[in-house]
């Protein structure tokens, strides 16, 4: 029996490095200064075609990870995302910008898909005392990526400087970097038998000091996929990820035209963004362990309707990073929570093909977010319209979040129901 513990570990060394697409924006500035003949939405074009090939990969992959299992899942995840990285560096070397598109967009993307949603299903049936917890481990770790990589790939483009390889050389490396991590991390990686749980979780039902509480359905995702919470956790999620999405991508340039900082400090910003974002993962999703989940999500959208409404006023830099830092323990938070919600709602059956048939919301606001971001600020000149558009969706997410609660209530008291009326038959 492996050890659950590690278990997470190794799913943190997948994440934390797929994780690292989080810091492409320290790349926005150095790609425009490298082809100088590309547009703003061409190079956000970039970011957007790996976060579509992310969404994409992981709904149509979800059924071979449930299949092959997390160890062989991993090791292609790490085939495609590292190898995306060296081909999206011969795309720099070339000053080529439709290679850098299929490298880091179209391979890296497809590799970030399936390196997602590996560990997480996996988690959720070894720690089945505290699915947000479990999952909050692992997406924990994507979230903290670009907080090791941000600063990095600005070291490394300011050491060989943007006309002299410096973005070529910064993908070179980190690819084979990242392909040594995933490989190393997905080896490690395994499900427990069917039905496992810990062992003071088993005495403490069998005493009857806990009351095991079953999920509301056991479905396969093709059958959560024609429900009405299924496309609920969708809308969440691409309100969610589309307005978070925006604000990372622009974020280095946002802190230098909002707040006046130099790139190397919105380099630092990102890094810490990061470290946010990561926290908000485990935090909300730890904290989504006793409120509740439909209770997070409502928390989430709240938080960012006042956040999203108060960023574009904001002169002073401590309450812009404070602003900005919370915004992103939501967006992680939402990730965290995500599959721990999967699984009370339908179950363990195929949560990772339900996993990844939710995450088209990723795909889609892989390509809403920036491209909305980018094309605003190109009319406009300042990000201030997006950010109130961001908060105006907010409240749609905030609806839905509601009608959500709505429905795990009525439905826990028809569960509840069913089984009081089949023990009464069975006295």
């Amino acid at each position: 029996m492996k050890n659950r513990w590690l278990i997470a570990a190794s799913a943190v060394g997948v994440h934390a490095s797929i994780g690292s697409v989080y810091a492409f924006s320290v790349f926005k500035k150095p790609l425009g200064q490298l082809i100088e003949t590309a547009t703003n939405n061409e190079i956000a074009l970039t970011f957007s075609l790996a976060i579509f090939f992310l969404g994409m990969a992981a709904a149509i992959m979800g059924h071979f990870v449930e299949k092959h299992g997390p160890r062989k899942a991993g090791i292609l995840s790490a085939s495609f995302f590292g190898g995306g990285l060296l081909v999206a560096g011969l795309g720099a070397a070339m000053e080529n910008l439709y290679i850098i598109w299929l490298g880091y967009g179209v391979l890296g993307g497809i590799g970030l898909g399936i390196g997602y949603i590996t560990p997480v299903s996996t988690l959720v049936k070894w720690f089945p005392d505290r699915r947000g917890l479990a999952t909050g481990l692992a997406i924990m770790g994507f979230g903290f990526g670009a907080m090791i990589g941000a600063p990095v790939f600005n070291f490394i483009i300011e050491y060989f400087g943007v006309q002299n390889g410096g973005i070529a050389n910064t993908w070179f490396i980190m690819g084979v970097v990242y392909i040594v991590v995933m490989m190393s991390s997905a080896l490690y990686l395994e499900r427990p038998p069917q039905g496992w749980m810990p062992a003071h979780m088993k005495e403490a039902i069998e005493s009857g000091k806990q009351k095991k509480v079953d999920d509301l359905s056991q479905q396969t995702a093709n059958e959560a996929v024609k429900t009405g919470p299924f496309w609920g956790l969708w809308v969440m999620m691409f309100i969610n990820i589309s307005c978070g999405i925006g604000v990372i991508y622009s974020a280095s340039p946002l802190a230098q035209e909002s707040i006046g900082l130099s790139a190397a400090e919105a380099a630092a910003v990102v890094g810490l963004m990061s470290l946010f974002n990561g926290l908000g993962r485990i935090g909300w999703a730890s904290f989504s362990d006793v409120l509740g989940r439909g209770q997070t999500y409502m928390t989430f959208f709240l938080i960012q309707i006042v956040a999203f409404m108060i960023l574009p006023n904001i002169t002073s830099v401590l309450l812009f990073q404070i602003v900005l830092y919370t915004i992103l323990t939501c967006y992680g938070g939402g990730f965290a929570t995500l599959p721990a919600f999967i699984g009370d709602l339908f179950g363990t059956k195929e949560l990772g093909a339900i996993h990844g048939y939710v995450l088209t919301a990723w795909a889609a606001a892989g390509l809403a977010g920036p491209q909305i971001n980018a094309y605003l600020h190109t009319l406009t000149g300042s990000y201030e319209l997006t950010l109130y558009i961001f908060a105006g969706a907010f409240v749609v997410a905030l609806a839905t979040s509601l009608m959500m609660m709505s429905y795990i209530k009525r439905a826990r008291a028809a569960k509840d129901q069913e089984e009081a009326e089949g023990n009464v038959a069975v006295a």
